[in-house]
């Protein structure tokens, strides 16, 4: 039985759900609009303001399914509604970010900068204070390209466990290691 599938998702205020007869969801908010396809043996039902997907019969194939559409409408609900956003941090001496439209320019201690292009969907803003570490600030209405993105960004200096520079998620912790010690 998938708890998760089960679960109804409430359409708030000026969100607007279309299903099609592709079995294609289309969600229509205040940010964006976002349109996802589903398997056609998992029914939905739009009733009374809120979503509830059902499915025939309990094979396994079936119930993971079920729990995964429920949490991709409600993530583009979630999306169109109040939208999504991540923050990363630069550590490391010299590390710099700088954002111009859609181009985020990197500076992580290699001899050239990394110039990143952003779909049009991401808004980025990078800002910089003295004492603290410079930070990058995605947003986004589509759940899934904003995490691409995020990890994409990240993938150019993944934190390291010896010295902790790299590029992290805000909030996120790197479990350290201890280095070489001389043998006597």
């Amino acid at each position: 039985m998938s708890r998760i599938g089960n679960a109804p998702i409430s359409i708030p205020e000026g969100v607007e759900i279309n299903l099609s007869a592709e079995n294609v969801v289309n969600v229509k908010g205040k940010l964006g609009e976002l349109s996802e396809s589903i398997d056609p043996q998992i029914k939905v039902n739009i009733e009374e303001g809120q979503i509830k997907l059902s499915r025939p019969n309990d094979e396994k194939d079936l119930r993971s399914k079920h729990g995964l559409y429920r949490a991709l409408i409600n993530n583009m609900v979630v999306g169109v509604s109040e939208g999504y956003v991540i923050e990363q941090e630069l550590i490391g001496v010299g590390y710099r970010a700088k954002a111009q439209g859609q181009k985020l320019e990197l500076a992580l201690g290699f001899s050239h900068p990394i110039i990143f292009e952003l779909p049009e969907q991401v808004k980025v803003t990078a800002t910089t204070e003295k004492g603290k570490n410079p930070m990058i600030k995605l947003e986004s209405f589509d759940k899934q390209l904003i995490g691409q993105v995020a990890a994409k960004i990240r993938s150019f200096r993944k934190p390291e466990p010896y010295k902790g520079k790299g590029i992290l998620f805000k909030g996120e912790v790197i479990r350290r290691k201890a280095g070489k010690t001389a043998a006597k």
